[in-house]
């Protein structure tokens, strides 16, 4: 999403860093480039005068006079005043005594629906017991899809129909909630193509009778500014206690991601990415900053790789690894649990100076890539996955006919697993771990 901007900025940086002394007039030039950037990516104008206005103040006085790198100090002037822009980091506020309502608004087409089976879903992994409730009855395909959503993530959801009124739902399902010993509440209410007088009369009456603990505006990332619009019109009349923005891995140019804190007021809570139940990250602002600026977000790459891999499987692996039996079993599970972590391209932007790789990777090609090895390795025999030496040409003609690739791929995969193969046992060798580890890593 912030691919331009991100590449725009990294290129004013890149110049800056040859320069050993700044001048004013070179401050000024490295600000009007951002200025430019900030506005070709769809920045509400107010935002990007205010935030240049700052780091210029900042920028040509003392502290950066006196540092030792003037350029590295200006970078880490805009760093800090990017997360300022963007706001605290996002937290629930659970006040009061159970059941906590949760009250997810927005307009049809933004992802309310998925981000409350998201948001039920996180709620459940942090040890709460939430209970989703189906409250937009002017669209029977939602109740139906969060049924769906529930029965899949094995999570309850309260449902009238399409029949009865959504403020008596809503209100009838904090009694079961309370009733069942359910401790929090995530309402799922109705939607429209554009903000009306009988959508928000509606969702006020909600507020009146269940008193939620936060009001959660969705917004999609990918409608720009507009989206700053949209979440004005709604915090007027339910005083917002945060948003939830989705689509933030689409191509959109990210804008009002940076704008809306600004302009609202309203802190950012949570990043929607894709389309999977566990696609909703908290939202960390010093994170998102960094990646904007091409530096990487290690600490999320590492959340999300400690979420998606056993610890039992990777204590196995690890034995193996010390053994030197890593075999193509492995190789297979390991495929299958990076591509959890994420896509090809989410996972290099959140690498420190790979940013610019993700733009130069064809991610769809690299996909297909993966799927082809998993193919591959799934037309082994459980004994040529365990000892790759049998894999004769015959055999190779084989795989290649059951996998629907060439045999130039077999044995493409087949070197390449080889060469891990060496790296393991060079990470394995007690004498020899941390050399063997500078290897893997180049």
């Amino acid at each position: 999403m912030f691919e331009n901007l991100s590449e725009r900025l990294q290129d004013v940086f890149r110049r800056l860093r040859k320069q050993g002394v700044l001048r004013e007039s070179d401050v000024n030039e490295v600000l009007r480039e951002i200025r430019m950037a900030l506005l070709e990516a769809d920045v509400h104008y107010k935002v990007v005068k205010d935030f240049t206005a700052r780091v210029r103040e900042r920028a040509v006085g003392a502290e950066v006079a006196r540092a030792l790198s003037p350029a590295q100090q200006v970078i880490k002037i805009v760093h800090e005043e990017l997360v300022a822009t963007l706001g605290e980091p996002g937290r629930l506020e659970f006040k009061g005594a159970a059941p906590y309502v949760l009250m997810l608004v927005g307009l049809q087409g933004s992802g309310k629906t998925t981000t409350v089976a998201k948001l039920a879903r996180y709620l459940k992994a942090t040890g709460h017991l939430p209970l989703m409730v189906a409250a937009d009855t002017y669209r029977p395909a939602a109740v139906t899809q969060l049924e769906v959503l529930g029965r899949q993530l094995q999570l309850p959801v309260y449902s009238e129909g399409t029949q009865a009124d959504p403020p008596d739902i809503c209100a009838r399902s904090v009694q079961e909630a309370r009733r069942r010993g359910y401790d929090t509440v995530v309402l799922d209410t109705a939607g429209r193509l554009q903000i009306d007088e009988g959508m928000m009369a509606e969702l006020e009456a909600i507020v009146r009778r269940v008193q939620p603990v936060e009001v959660l505006l969705v917004a999609d990332a990918m409608t720009g500014q507009e989206a700053v619009h949209i979440a004005e019109g709604f915090h007027q009349r339910l005083r917002l206690s945060g948003l939830i923005l989705t689509k933030v891995d689409g191509d959109a140019r990210g804008g009002a991601a940076i704008s809306m804190r600004a302009v609202t007021g309203v802190p950012i809570k949570f990043l929607g990415v894709g389309e999977k139940a566990d696609g909703l990250e908290l939202f960390h602002p010093d994170r998102l900053a960094s990646r904007i600026l091409g530096m990487g977000d290690v600490l999320t790459l590492i959340e999300r790789a400690e979420a998606a891999f056993d610890q039992e499987q990777a204590r196995k692996l690890e034995e193996k690894i010390r053994r030197a039996e890593f075999d193509l079993e492995d190789f297979l599970e390991q495929l299958r649990q990076m591509r959890k972590v994420g896509s090809v391209d989410q996972i290099l932007a959140m690498v420190p100076g790979a940013g610019r790789l993700a733009g130069a990777v064809d991610s769809r090609e690299a996909e297909r890539q993966l799927r082809r090895w998993e193919a591959i390795v799934l037309s082994m025999t459980p004994a040529e996955r365990q000892n790759p030496r049998l894999m004769n040409g015959s055999r190779k003609r084989r795989v290649a006919r059951g996998s629907g690739t060439e045999v130039q791929e077999v044995n493409l995969l087949l070197s390449q697993f080889r060469q891990m193969q060496r790296m393991m046992k060079q990470i394995g060798r007690p004498t020899h771990g941390r050399r063997g580890l500078f290897n893997l890593f180049g």
